[in-house]
């Protein structure tokens, strides 16, 4: 019996520019919910709060 080694899906990264940090920090004002900036931006939750911490802005709707 032969195991298939599972294989890792490509990490496709995406630079931000000036709109999308526009865009983050209209979110951040407006405290919209992590998850649906992730959903709106198709950025994952763990790359919006990276962001957020290097820009010094607050993020989600508890905070």
């Amino acid at each position: 019996m032969i195991v298939k080694k599972a294989t890792k899906k490509a990490v496709k990264r995406r630079e931000w520019n000036k709109n999308d940090i526009k865009e983050l920090k209209a979110h951040s004002k407006a405290r919209t919910p992590v998850t649906k900036i992730s959903k709106l931006t198709k950025r994952s939750v763990g790359a919006l709060r990276q962001k957020a911490l290097h820009l010094g802005i607050g993020l989600g709707h508890q905070r």
